[in-house]
């Protein structure tokens, strides 16, 4: 079995990010995002680099979550590919690269949050005994096909 792997990014939002709809009403997130550089110096010690910077899109309902989450500054993870194009500015061709995030999340080992999970639906499993002031905890399912 192989094991399905996307490339993926980590960085910070570096501008404050646009939502901009296209012709076939199609949602478009686009921020420029910053990935930070390090050296590793002869002695063990890591010196900081400058950033380097690309842009990011996400596309559909994708884009309005990342739009109402994600603000200058948030550290983030994102998984999805690398687009090349070009264009042409004033007679010359361009090229130019983004990132095209399929997934996007805050960076865990960066950014405290708290986690909002919906009620569990009311039951014999998770429902509380009569007469007890607190609901009992409840252990997560077990995982299937290891």
């Amino acid at each position: 079995m192989t094991i399905p792997t996307q490339m993926s990014l980590h960085g910070f939002i570096a501008t404050a990010p646009e939502l901009t709809y296209g012709k076939s009403d199609v949602a478009r997130f686009r921020a420029r995002v910053g990935i930070e550089q390090w050296r590793k110096e002869p002695d063990g010690a890591f010196t900081k680099l400058d950033p380097q910077f690309c842009d990011m899109v996400l596309f559909k309902s994708s884009a309005e979550r990342a739009y109402a989450r994600f603000r200058v500054g948030d550290q983030f993870v994102a998984s999805g590919y690398v687009h090349e194009y070009e264009f042409d500015r004033d007679g010359t061709t361009v090229q130019r690269e983004e990132f095209v995030a399929r997934r996007i999340g805050h960076d865990t080992a960066r950014t405290r949050y708290d986690v909002d999970r919906p009620a569990p639906a009311a039951g014999p499993e998770t429902a509380p005994a009569a007469g007890r002031e607190s609901a009992r905890s409840v252990e997560p399912p077990a995982a299937v096909g290891l």
